[in-house]
């Protein structure tokens, strides 16, 4: 049995970042499900939202934030977000991290940051490193982790379940990195930072392994999960038949871009008064809209009104994608339709990342911290990673201890390998588009109750192809997906109104009252849950 103090799920921003700010005395491993660059982090356009600025303040990025999240953000959990904006952009530069300064600057001592414009911003605030921020972090902290010492990096490897010991955690069981067995891994802590679930659908920016594993596995292990209905589609994912899932950064928008139906014509006015610029909800609705009532493949967006050598410099990443497939974004405009980009809810957690489970933590998207309610605003994804890292790796740093009890070794002697995997394929194919057509963008109580019908029966298949058969990567996903998709569709027929990302045609009012939808597993504590703990918790209504 391999035994570590910390297990860290996940190498994205929230895992490598944590990893880093645990002492070194701490026996570390960090798992990542394929090989390092393959999540969610990597592929970050946009940057990062920071008060950096004498023209901006914290109290109107919080403001911002707020307005944003349509009344279900914690106001304590903003402001403890954006109070450490700086001081985490100061951490990242102290390792190494370059971010794009100011085409007039000329001291590096004295430097000042190119700051981006995105959705639901009053100011510039949004730092960067071209359109590859996500690349550039996750370059700068793998290479920090490979010299750290002290951290072991696990690569090609999933995470099958938590174990608990009594109340709390003592380690877990992963499949092994050839898919041949399941190891047994004992921890005094767990960090879960496996990021969202939007491969639920069938149309997504994300990559291939956001299938919300993280949040499955919480929800076994007795956490309550909050606010799932909120899944944030991106307004503009590229429209070309060899790429499914590339994300056009909203910086272009920040910075001048347009959108047009077909002939040519601007429609965002009749939305929203800050046009290109409101919040994503808000444009990816209005995208929708336009493309249902066209019968559209797609919209377009237009930069090509910009000097081209400031399109290519800004934009690198953005202009490279869409030339090999032909088409110029200087000069032509860009096929865009919206995407399922980023799952707002998930565990709930405290500000340490704490979850009601003692020893089990989760940060970055698979958590639920109260920042972005119910709709998140651009570019704070990345700094509520680095905020609760440190503040996980503070907390767990202080109270660690190393756990007696031991997780029983895993037992596969009554299963057998399949020959039936296309059923695996098939209810993967299923589930997505179901999570397309009837919990999509715009929802209906009928598609809801159809959705979650059928999804009961595909879990329902699912457990028993897991009890029969050798656990393999795709049944792992195949399982989580399914739970998670169960999971927002009963936040989103739990909630009777309309607010934020979620849009019910038969409830398209806003309620004046605010609550948040928390559901409850059925082995949860209440002897060791997050409420009452401690001072600091959101307040979450179960």
């Amino acid at each position: 049995m391999t035994k570590y103090d910390v297990l860290i799920v996940g190498s994205g921003a929230a895992g490598m970042s944590l990893a880093l700010q645990l002492p070194r005395a701490l026996r570390v491993a960090v798992l990542s499900k394929s090989q390092l660059g393959a999540g969610s982090t990597f592929w970050a356009q946009g940057g990062m939202a920071a008060v950096l600025h004498d023209r901006d303040s914290v109290q109107a990025h919080v403001d911002d934030t707020l307005k944003a999240g349509a009344g279900l953000c914690h106001r304590p959990a903003v402001e403890f977000t954006v109070e450490r904006s700086r001081q985490i952009v100061d951490w990242l530069v102290s390792q190494g991290m370059h971010f794009d300064l100011r085409e007039d600057q000329q001291d590096d001592e004295f430097r000042e940051f190119h700051l981006t414009m995105e959705g639901g911003h009053s100011h510039r605030r949004v730092i960067h490193a071209a359109d590859q921020t996500g690349r550039a972090l996750s370059e700068v902290l793998a290479s920090r982790v490979a010299e750290s010492g002290n951290i072991e990096l696990l690569t090609d490897r999933c995470l099958v379940d938590v174990v608990r010991s009594g109340p709390g955690i003592c380690g877990a069981y992963l499949l092994n990195d050839d898919g041949t067995a399941v190891e047994t891994v004992k921890a005094s802590a767990v960090v879960l930072a496996t990021g969202g679930a939007s491969k639920a659908y069938r149309y997504t920016t994300n990559p291939d392994g956001a299938s919300g594993d993280g949040i499955a596995v919480a929800w076994r292990a007795g956490c309550r999960i909050a606010n799932m209905e909120f899944n944030q589609f991106h307004p503009t994912c590229l429209f070309h038949p060899e790429s499914r899932s590339f994300l056009v950064t909203e910086a272009l928008r920040g910075e001048g871009a347009t959108l047009h139906l077909q002939d040519g014509d601007r429609f965002m006015e009749r939305f929203d008064e800050r046009l290109e610029l409101a919040p994503r909800d808000i444009v990816a609705r209005a995208i929708d809209h336009e493309m249902k009532r066209l019968g559209a493949e797609s919209v377009y967006l237009d930069i090509s009104h910009r000097p081209k050598e400031f399109v290519k410099r800004h934009f690198p990443q953005a202009y490279q994608r869409c030339l090999t497939l032909g088409i110029d974004i200087t000069t032509s405009p860009i096929p865009v339709v919206p995407a399922a980009h980023y799952t707002c809810g998930g565990v709930v957690v405290d500000q340490y990342g704490a979850t009601d489970v003692p020893g089990l933590y989760v940060v970055g998207e698979s958590a639920c911290t109260g920042l972005h309610g119910a709709n998140r605003m651009a570019s704070n994804s990345l700094l509520e990673c680095f905020v609760y890292a440190q503040s996980a790796a503070r907390h767990i740093a202080s109270g660690i201890q190393e756990s007696s009890a031991e997780p029983a070794p895993w037992d596969d002697s009554r299963v057998r390998d399949s020959d039936e995997a296309v059923i695996i394929q098939h209810n993967w194919q299923e589930l997505r588009r179901l999570m397309w057509d009837y919990v999509g963008i715009e929802r209906t109580t009928r598609r809801l109750e159809h959705a979650a019908d059928r999804i009961t029966l595909l879990e329902r298949e699912v457990a028993e192809y897991y009890g029969r058969f050798q656990i393999t990567k795709p049944l792992l996903e195949m399982r989580n997906l399914a739970r998670v998709a169960h999971l927002m569709v009963q936040c989103a027929a739990g909630r009777r109104e309309s607010r934020g990302l979620h849009f019910n045609s038969d409830f398209p009012h806003q309620s004046a009252q605010t609550q948040d939808s928390i559901l409850v597993p059925p082995n949860f504590d209440a002897n060791t849950s997050l409420r009452g703990a401690t001072d600091e918790l959101p307040s979450y209504n179960s």
